[in-house]
Protein backbone atom coordinates (compact mmCIF):
# COMPACT_ATOMS: atom_id res chain seq x y z
CA UNK A 1 0.00 0.00 0.00
CA UNK A 2 1.41 3.36 -1.02
CA UNK A 3 2.12 6.03 1.55
CA UNK A 4 0.06 9.24 1.38
CA UNK A 5 3.14 11.31 0.44
CA UNK A 6 3.62 9.17 -2.66
CA UNK A 7 0.61 11.00 -4.10
CA UNK A 8 3.18 13.49 -5.37
CA UNK A 9 4.21 10.84 -7.89
CA UNK A 10 0.69 10.94 -9.33
CA UNK A 11 0.81 14.73 -9.47
CA UNK A 12 4.01 14.67 -11.49
CA UNK A 13 2.59 12.04 -13.85
CA UNK A 14 -0.53 14.09 -14.55
CA UNK A 15 1.43 17.27 -15.21
CA UNK A 16 4.16 15.67 -17.31
CA UNK A 17 1.55 13.88 -19.41
CA UNK A 18 0.55 17.34 -20.65
CA UNK A 19 4.20 18.29 -21.25
CA UNK A 20 4.11 20.80 -18.41
CA UNK A 21 6.16 21.28 -15.25
CA UNK A 22 4.91 21.42 -11.69
CA UNK A 23 7.60 23.91 -10.70
CA UNK A 24 9.53 26.57 -12.57
CA UNK A 25 13.15 26.62 -13.64
CA UNK A 26 14.49 29.27 -11.27
CA UNK A 27 16.62 27.72 -8.49
CA UNK A 28 15.94 28.44 -4.82
CA UNK A 29 18.30 31.25 -3.86
CA UNK A 30 18.55 29.97 -0.28
CA UNK A 31 20.37 26.83 -1.46
CA UNK A 32 23.22 28.64 -3.22
CA UNK A 33 23.35 31.26 -0.47
CA UNK A 34 23.82 28.49 2.12
CA UNK A 35 26.46 26.73 0.04
CA UNK A 36 28.46 29.96 -0.27
CA UNK A 37 27.93 31.23 3.27
CA UNK A 38 28.88 27.97 4.97
CA UNK A 39 31.76 27.09 2.68
CA UNK A 40 30.40 23.95 1.02
CA UNK A 41 33.12 23.04 -1.49
CA UNK A 42 33.24 21.09 -4.74
CA UNK A 43 34.94 18.30 -2.80
CA UNK A 44 32.12 17.99 -0.28
CA UNK A 45 29.40 15.38 -0.74
CA UNK A 46 25.87 16.79 -1.06
CA UNK A 47 22.48 15.12 -0.83
CA UNK A 48 19.27 16.72 -2.03
CA UNK A 49 16.05 15.25 -0.62
CA UNK A 50 13.08 16.05 -2.84
CA UNK A 51 14.73 17.12 -6.09
CA UNK A 52 11.42 17.27 -7.95
CA UNK A 53 12.06 18.37 -11.52
CA UNK A 54 15.66 19.31 -10.83
CA UNK A 55 15.29 23.05 -10.33
CA UNK A 56 17.99 23.22 -7.64
CA UNK A 57 20.00 20.11 -8.39
CA UNK A 58 20.87 21.01 -11.97
CA UNK A 59 22.18 24.38 -10.81
CA UNK A 60 24.66 22.70 -8.45
CA UNK A 61 25.55 19.87 -10.83
CA UNK A 62 26.42 22.30 -13.62
CA UNK A 63 28.71 24.14 -11.19
CA UNK A 64 30.60 20.88 -10.54
CA UNK A 65 29.29 19.97 -7.08
CA UNK A 66 29.29 16.33 -5.96
CA UNK A 67 25.51 16.03 -5.63
CA UNK A 68 23.20 13.05 -5.21
CA UNK A 69 19.70 14.27 -6.10
CA UNK A 70 16.81 12.16 -4.82
CA UNK A 71 13.03 12.14 -4.71
CA UNK A 72 10.35 9.74 -3.48
CA UNK A 73 8.69 10.06 -6.91
CA UNK A 74 9.90 7.69 -9.62
CA UNK A 75 8.23 9.97 -12.17
CA UNK A 76 10.20 12.98 -10.96
CA UNK A 77 13.48 11.07 -11.07
CA UNK A 78 12.75 9.68 -14.54
CA UNK A 79 11.91 13.19 -15.72
CA UNK A 80 15.23 14.53 -14.43
CA UNK A 81 17.19 11.69 -16.00
CA UNK A 82 15.55 12.43 -19.36
CA UNK A 83 15.90 16.21 -19.11
CA UNK A 84 19.47 16.25 -17.81
CA UNK A 85 21.05 13.28 -19.55
CA UNK A 86 24.60 14.42 -18.79
CA UNK A 87 23.85 14.03 -15.07
CA UNK A 88 21.40 11.12 -15.25
CA UNK A 89 23.41 8.98 -12.81
CA UNK A 90 23.13 11.70 -10.16
CA UNK A 91 19.35 11.18 -9.80
CA UNK A 92 17.75 8.35 -7.83
CA UNK A 93 14.60 7.39 -5.93
CA UNK A 94 14.69 7.70 -2.14
CA UNK A 95 12.06 7.54 0.58
CA UNK A 96 13.70 9.55 3.37
CA UNK A 97 10.98 8.52 5.83
CA UNK A 98 11.37 4.76 5.48
CA UNK A 99 14.65 4.36 3.61
CA UNK A 100 18.38 4.58 4.27
CA UNK A 101 21.66 5.05 2.39
CA UNK A 102 25.10 3.58 3.00
CA UNK A 103 26.77 6.98 2.77
CA UNK A 104 27.08 10.16 4.82
CA UNK A 105 27.14 13.67 3.43
CA UNK A 106 28.79 16.99 4.24
CA UNK A 107 25.69 18.91 3.22
CA UNK A 108 22.06 17.77 3.02
CA UNK A 109 19.31 20.08 1.88
CA UNK A 110 15.58 19.83 1.32
CA UNK A 111 13.35 22.57 0.00
CA UNK A 112 9.59 22.24 0.48
CA UNK A 113 9.69 18.61 1.62
CA UNK A 114 9.07 18.46 5.37
CA UNK A 115 5.71 20.21 5.01
CA UNK A 116 4.37 17.34 2.90
CA UNK A 117 4.75 15.05 5.91
CA UNK A 118 1.72 15.22 8.19
CA UNK A 119 1.92 12.70 11.10
CA UNK A 120 4.58 13.61 13.61
CA UNK A 121 6.11 10.14 13.43
CA UNK A 122 6.86 10.70 9.73
CA UNK A 123 8.33 14.13 10.42
CA UNK A 124 10.52 12.66 13.17
CA UNK A 125 11.68 9.89 10.82
CA UNK A 126 12.60 12.48 8.20
CA UNK A 127 14.69 14.46 10.67
CA UNK A 128 16.33 11.25 11.90
CA UNK A 129 17.26 10.32 8.34
CA UNK A 130 19.05 13.64 7.90
CA UNK A 131 20.83 13.40 11.26
CA UNK A 132 21.94 9.82 10.58
CA UNK A 133 23.34 10.69 7.16
CA UNK A 134 25.38 13.76 8.04
CA UNK A 135 29.13 13.56 8.52
CA UNK A 136 30.48 14.60 11.91
CA UNK A 137 30.82 18.24 10.84
CA UNK A 138 28.07 18.15 8.24
CA UNK A 139 25.26 20.68 8.01
CA UNK A 140 21.73 20.59 6.67
CA UNK A 141 19.40 23.19 5.20
CA UNK A 142 15.71 22.46 5.82
CA UNK A 143 13.02 24.70 4.30
CA UNK A 144 9.29 24.42 4.97
CA UNK A 145 6.18 26.35 3.97
CA UNK A 146 4.92 28.85 6.51
CA UNK A 147 5.05 32.46 7.64
CA UNK A 148 5.87 31.55 11.21
CA UNK A 149 2.35 31.98 12.59
CA UNK A 150 0.12 29.84 10.38
CA UNK A 151 -0.86 26.30 11.40
CA UNK A 152 -2.79 23.83 9.28
CA UNK A 153 -2.75 20.24 8.10
CA UNK A 154 -4.54 18.30 5.40
CA UNK A 155 -6.36 14.97 5.64
CA UNK A 156 -3.93 12.33 4.39
CA UNK A 157 -6.79 9.97 3.55
CA UNK A 158 -7.64 12.16 0.52
CA UNK A 159 -4.06 12.70 -0.68
CA UNK A 160 -4.72 10.78 -3.90
CA UNK A 161 -8.05 12.50 -4.64
CA UNK A 162 -8.02 14.76 -7.68
CA UNK A 163 -8.22 18.53 -7.59
CA UNK A 164 -7.62 21.30 -10.08
CA UNK A 165 -4.28 23.11 -10.07
CA UNK A 166 -2.68 25.58 -12.46
CA UNK A 167 0.68 24.56 -13.93
CA UNK A 168 2.41 26.91 -16.34
CA UNK A 169 -0.85 28.73 -16.86
CA UNK A 170 -2.89 25.62 -17.66
CA UNK A 171 -5.47 23.95 -15.41
CA UNK A 172 -4.67 20.30 -14.66
CA UNK A 173 -6.42 17.66 -12.54
CA UNK A 174 -3.79 16.39 -10.12
CA UNK A 175 -3.55 14.52 -6.83
CA UNK A 176 -4.37 16.76 -3.87
CA UNK A 177 -1.29 15.43 -1.99
CA UNK A 178 -0.57 16.47 1.62
CA UNK A 179 0.64 19.39 3.70
CA UNK A 180 1.35 20.32 7.30
CA UNK A 181 2.30 23.90 8.16
CA UNK A 182 3.64 24.63 11.63
CA UNK A 183 4.59 27.81 13.48
CA UNK A 184 8.18 28.97 13.75
CA UNK A 185 8.20 27.92 17.41
CA UNK A 186 6.95 24.42 16.55
CA UNK A 187 9.49 24.11 13.73
CA UNK A 188 12.32 25.10 16.06
CA UNK A 189 11.13 22.65 18.71
CA UNK A 190 10.95 19.79 16.19
CA UNK A 191 14.53 20.44 15.13
CA UNK A 192 15.86 20.59 18.68
CA UNK A 193 13.89 17.50 19.71
CA UNK A 194 15.45 15.69 16.75
CA UNK A 195 18.92 16.35 18.17
CA UNK A 196 19.93 19.27 15.97
CA UNK A 197 21.75 22.44 16.91
CA UNK A 198 20.37 25.38 14.95
CA UNK A 199 23.18 27.41 13.36
CA UNK A 200 20.96 29.84 11.48
CA UNK A 201 17.24 30.30 10.87
CA UNK A 202 14.95 32.76 9.20
CA UNK A 203 12.50 33.27 6.36
CA UNK A 204 12.89 32.89 2.64
CA UNK A 205 10.81 32.28 -0.49
CA UNK A 206 10.90 30.36 -3.75
CA UNK A 207 9.99 32.46 -6.77
CA UNK A 208 6.43 31.96 -8.08
CA UNK A 209 5.69 29.01 -5.80
CA UNK A 210 6.36 29.52 -2.09
CA UNK A 211 6.11 33.19 -1.08
CA UNK A 212 6.53 32.36 2.61
CA UNK A 213 9.00 29.76 3.83
CA UNK A 214 10.87 29.16 7.06
CA UNK A 215 14.38 27.79 6.91
CA UNK A 216 16.98 26.48 9.30
CA UNK A 217 20.62 25.49 8.88
CA UNK A 218 21.40 22.80 11.43
CA UNK A 219 24.07 20.37 12.56
CA UNK A 220 24.02 17.39 14.87
CA UNK A 221 24.54 18.12 18.57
Amino acid sequence: MRKYYEAYDERYKAVHKKNLRCMGYSPSEIVLDTVKKHGVSLQDTILEIGCGEGRDSICLLEKGYDLSATDVSQEAVSYCKAQYKKFAESFSVLDAVNGTLDKRFNFIYSVAVIHMLVPYEDRRAFYSFIKNHLTEKGISLICTMGDGTLERKTDISVAFDLGERVCEGEKVLVAETSCRIVTSQAFEKELKDAGFEIIEQGFTSVENHFPFMMYAVVKSK
